[in-house]
This record gives C-alpha cells, sequence and structure tokens, in this order.
C-alpha cells in the first residue's frame, strides 16, 4: 500500500505541474495564431524537444520496447534505424525551407492552408481533402496515446481500464485546451527531458546488474540481440527489413511534427535544433530498444504475450523504489501525453482555420475560431476514446496505421510542394486522395506482397500520382511559379 501511495504522490506533482503549465500559458494566447502556432516564437531547444517528444509517443517506451521483447532486435532495430535516418532528413531538408515558405505563402500556419495558398486554391477543395485525411488518421494515432495512459495507469494501480483511460484523457485536455501550441511545446520540453533520463539512467543500470554489456549479452543471447540473425521460427526477410526501414518515409508527412518546424523563431535555429533532436533521438533508440530486449533476463517473472507492451513499466516498478519509480513512470505518462496533445491540437487548428473558417463560417472571428478549436479537440478525444477503449488493440499496431497514412498522403506533396515548382493543385489533389487511399485499401489485404508496410505503397502512388498529373496537366497559374520562384531566392 506505501509504494502504490508513493508512485501516486509522484503522478499528482507531474499531473499538476503539467497543467500549471497549461494555465500559465493560457495568458499568452489571444488569438488562433497564438494557439495554433505560437506566434513563431519558439526556440531551438525546445522546438527540438517537443518535436521529438510529440513524434515519439507512448509506443516509444511500450510499443517498441514490446517488439524487442518478443521477438528481439530484428523488427524492432531496423525499425529504429528507419526513424533515425527519417528524423534528420526531414530537419536536413524540410525544415527551413517549410518554414520559410509557409510564411512567405500568406504566412500559413497549417498543413492544408499552407497547400491552398502554395496552389492558389481558391476552391480550397486541396484543404478540405487534407482535412479529412488529418481527422481519420490523428483520430487513430490519438486513440494510441489514450491507452498507453490507460495501460499505465491500469498496470500500475490497478486501476479499471475505462476508468483509467478517461482519467488520462482528462488530463491531456485540460492543458490542451487550456494553453495551445505553447503550453504543448512547454510541456514536451520538460516531458521529452523525462523520457530521456528514464531512459537513459534505467538502460544503464540494467546493463550494470546484469555485468555489463557482455553479461547482458549472455544472459539474453547473442542471436537474440542481432538484428542480423534470422530464426527459421520466426522469418524475418528482406520484405520485412524494407518494411522497417519505411518507417522513415513517414516524417516527411507527419503534420504535428511539420508544425514545429512552421513555429521557429529562426531559420538559423533550424541547426541547433537538428543537432538538439538527433542525439535525443539516438539515445532515445538505443534505451528502448535494450530496455525491450534486456527486460526478458532483467525481469524476475517473464511476461505473457499480451502484456509486452508493459515491459519498460515492469522494470521501472522492479528496478526502482516506489517514489523514484513513479517519477520515470511519468515518463510515459509523458510519451503519450505529448503526442496527444500535438496531435489534438494539429486536427483542431487544420478543422477550424480550413473547414470551420473556410466552407461553414467565412465571417468568424478569431475568438468564434478559437472557441471551434478548442471544441474540435473535445470532439475528436471522444472519438479517439471509443477507438481506444479496446483493450486488446495494439499501441504498435495503431501507430503504425495512422504512421503510414500520414507519411503517404502528405509526405510526397510536402516534398514536391518545396522543391518542385512544376507541380500543379490538380497533381497535388490527386496525389493527396490516391496515396490515402491506398494505404486504407492496402491496410486491408494480406498474404505475399501485402505484408509490406503499406506507407511504401502509398508513398510511391502518391508520388507518381501528383507528378503524373501535374505533366499532363496544364501549366501553373503564373502567378503560383513566381511566387514560387521568389521563395527560391529568400535568405535566411
Amino acid at each position: 500500500m506505501g509504494k502504490t501511495i508513493s508512485i501516486i504522490c509522484a503522478f499528482v506533482v507531474y499531473l499538476l505541474a503539467m497543467i500549471i503549465i497549461g494555465w500559465r500559458n493560457s495568458k499568452k494566447t489571444s488569438t488562433d495564431k497564438d494557439f495554433f502556432l505560437g506566434a513563431r516564437s519558439t526556440g531551438p531547444w525546445f522546438t527540438a524537444l517537443s518535436a521529438e517528444a510529440s513524434d515519439m509517443s507512448g509506443w516509444l517506451l511500450m510499443g517498441l520496447p514490446g517488439v524487442a521483447y518478443l521477438g528481439g532486435m530484428k523488427e524492432a532495430f531496423w525499425t529504429a534505424v528507419g526513424l533515425i535516418t527519417g528524423t534528420y532528413l526531414n530537419w536536413l531538408f524540410v525544415a527551413k525551407r517549410l518554414r520559410k515558405y509557409t510564411i512567405h505563402a500568406g504566412d500559413a500556419i497549417t498543413i492544408p492552408e499552407f497547400f491552398t495558398n502554395r496552389f492558389k486554391d481558391k476552391s480550397r477543395v486541396i484543404a478540405l481533402v487534407s482535412v479529412i485525411f488529418i481527422l481519420i488518421f490523428f483520430t487513430i494515432y490519438t486513440a494510441s496515446g489514450f491507452k498507453a495512459c490507460a495501460d499505465l495507469f491500469s498496470s500500475v494501480f490497478g486501476m479499471e481500464y475505462f476508468h483509467a483511460l478517461l482519467l488520462g484523457v482528462a488530463v491531456v485536455l485540460a492543458y490542451t485546451i487550456l494553453g495551445g501550441y505553447l503550453a504543448v511545446c512547454s510541456t514536451d520540453f520538460v516531458q521529452g527531458s523525462l523520457m530521456f533520463f528514464a531512459l537513459l539512467i534505467t538502460t544503464i543500470i540494467a546493463v550494470m546488474s546484469m555485468g555489463g554489456i557482455s553479461g547482458a549479452i549472455d544472459s539474453v543471447g547473442a542471436d537474440f540481440l542481432n538484428p542480423f540473425h534470422n530464426n527459421p521460427s520466426q522469418p524475418f526477410g528482406a520484405m520485412d527489413i524494407v518494411s522497417a526501414l519505411a518507417w522513415g518515409l513517414g516524417y516527411f508527412g507527419m503534420p504535428h511534427i511539420l508544425i514545429r518546424f512552421m513555429g521557429l523563431r529562426s531559420n538559423h535555429d533550424v541547426k541547433i535544433s537538428r543537432r538538439i533532436a538527433m542525439v535525443w533521438v539516438v539515445i532515445a533508440f538505443i534505451g528502448a530498444l535494450l530496455i525491450g530486449a534486456l527486460g526478458r533476463a532483467y525481469l524476475s517473472a517473464p511476461l505473457a504475450k499480451e502484456a509486452a507492451e508493459t515491459v519498460f513499466i515492469a522494470t521501472l516498478t522492479q528496478m526502482y523504489p516506489a517514489f523514484i519509480a513513479g517519477i520515470f513512470l511519468c515518463g510515459i505518462l509523458a510519451a503519450a501525453m505529448s503526442t496527444a496533445d500535438s496531435q489534438l491540437l494539429v486536427a483542431a487548428s487544420a478543422f477550424s482555420r480550413d473547414v470551420y473558417l473556410g466552407f461553414l463560417n467565412k465571417k468568424a472571428d478569431e475568438k468564434q475560431t478559437l472557441l471551434m478549436s478548442r471544441v474540435t479537440v473535445l470532439v475528436i478525444a471522444i472519438i479517439a476514446v471509443f477507438i481506444a477503449m479496446d483493450r486488446n488493440s495494439s499501441i504498435f499496431g495503431m501507430v503504425s496505421y495512422a504512421w503510414a497514412g500520414f507519411g503517404a498522403t502528405f509526405g510526397p506533396l510536402i516534398l514536391l510542394s518545396l522543391f518542385w515548382k512544376g507541380i500543379t493543385r490538380n497533381g497535388a489533389l490527386v496525389g493527396l486522395i490516391s496515396g490515402g487511399v491506398t494505404v486504407i485499401v492496402w491496410k486491408q489485404l494480406h498474404g505475399g506482397i501485402f505484408n509490406l508496410y503499406e506507407i511504401v505503397p502509398g508513398f510511391v502512388v502518391c508520388f507518381l500520382a501528383a507528378v503524373l498529373v501535374s505533366l499532363l496537366d496544364t501549366p501553373n497559374n503564373p502567378e503560383v511559379e513566381a511566387e514560387y520562384e521568389a521563395y527560391e531566392k529568400l535568405g535566411d
């Protein structure tokens, strides 16, 4: 009983701190631009840690270690390599150009608004289609974060699953609705730091307690830790490696990550942010992989297959005194919350600005738009709760689906919009629809080539469709090409 009380105290301190941060930042949020993008005022440290914390979600501390616990380093390692590579390339090629172009293109503060301004789409159809896909995939993604919160509370405190789910949702909503972008970035900075140290310190202690690196390898088994080892009973071939590496493609289309680039206060901060982000990502992934794999030998009681995603929770509760374990367990809550709040904010901004203001109430003022944003956050959260109510669903599986959806739907269009002046509005629209539909259809098919991760065919179809239709389409409006050429000449 005393151990449970100590963990509860740690959780209460942490949750109150997050809500206070949201409340304090609500005083800085008076316009929709403040709510959605923080008036483009965030510095490199807050941007980097916010981007990575919101990127990784509960699946980094639960989903990925669970995969490593069950199958070793094969799938988990190659997935991590793909994500690390994608993170670097996104910061290197997209961050600065996207920030510059969104400012140049009518100071766009959402991805659908950027597409609308980039292609001078007066019909705003491309924005409407973009919002539909954002709402579909973000609802699934947000549900994975809510499930991570529920699994954490129910596993640690023995709470009934549905009650645990509602508690996690309530906290996320409280500071997202209050403070908007600045609250999300501020809490993500704290949460990203907590996730980093929880993974780093726990990994070091686990390895040392098993007799160092050689002792850990002997305890778990060299084959289990070898990403190139192929167990005949669990084959992992070339297609599986391609699927795992393809996770990296998703970064180019993640609205909740792209929005961090747009919110930077200066292009000069991009390089600093990139370096901070890469150090965080590499160390965090190493920790998550090792905690999952080493858990097979470190834990005194083995986990059932359906409980594999709680390996980090079990490791923390076995390793630390109750209050310290509670603080680090907040890292799991931090991971889930930091992504859920970012996704709710991006989905709300897309709907309120690009559907409500663009179609439903074109005369709405900033207060009305801001109110609609907060209502949208609530509605999306309610739908996500219904999805997360399936306790047997996989956090990793939900994230995988949503990740593919965003990567294939928006990734190729972001790259083409930033690097090719020849892409047309019709090309972008066809690419958008074909990429999203391909992911949804492919996900329902099984066997043979259909076992290939759906992001690969979705990304290829979106890219080819956008390019082919653009080449066959009538030339771009001269104003569009002139604006692109002006953007290319912009300095930092």
